[in-house]
């Protein structure tokens, strides 16, 4: 079955009207990551230190989860956290058990998070570090801790890139012969990272 250019061209427009927006955020978030060392930071650091009260503990003791195995968050202790410190856990999170100690590791798109819990003296100790926009732009394109939702959003934006440069490529075919310099300009978009690859890449 032929491939009409009027199929083809309607395909290359709907795929750049998927890929706008995350081929923009892309393009700049690799500016911004080929000189993360020259751009300034200072990461935000909040930190609380509690004593968690004893019939929270209790309950935790009454878990006897294994040393090394992981626990569902318990919504209590998560609303007391919220009410207390204004510490909000993500539901569903799973903590680590380990000699008495409760650990949560909360990573997240431009920062990240912990909460570690003594089961035996109720000492609490939280920490919250936020990088900024700059790097929360940053995990996003590299789909560092951002959830299911957007590592699925990235390869359907992958397909679409996919999609948008073989229409790209089929339409330059066919207007090459109306156009010399289609060809010779391919040429060198390939040439071009090919010999920075080869000769200045070690």
């Amino acid at each position: 079955m032929a491939i009409s250019l009027g199929s083809v061209r309607q395909w290359h427009w709907i795929s750049s009207a998927v890929c706008l927006v995350g081929m923009l955020l892309f393009a700049v978030t690799g500016i911004t990551l080929n000189h993360a060392a020259e751009i300034p930071a200072t990461p935000k650091i909040v930190s609380h230190e509690g004593q968690v009260p004893e019939a929270l503990l209790q309950e935790l003791s009454a878990l006897n989860v294994e040393d090394g195995q992981g626990a569902a968050f318990p919504d209590s202790l998560n609303n007391w956290l919220a009410s207390e410190y204004q510490i909000y856990i993500p539901r569903g999170r799973t903590a680590e058990w380990d000699s008495g100690e409760f650990y949560l590791a909360m990573p997240r798109p431009g920062g990240d998070a912990w909460l570690s819990l003594d089961i035996e003296s109720g000492e609490m100790v939280f920490e919250s570090t936020d990088r900024g926009w700059i790097a929360y732009f940053n995990d996003l394109h590299k789909g560092r801790d951002t959830g299911t939702a957007w590592r699925w959003y990235l390869d359907i934006f992958a397909v679409a890139c996919v999609v948008f440069c073989l229409t790209g490529f089929w339409l330059l075919w066919q207007q090459s012969s109306r156009r010399v310099s289609t060809w010779p300009i391919t040429a060198l978009g390939v040439l071009i990272p090919l010999m920075i690859a080869l000769v200045f890449i070690h």
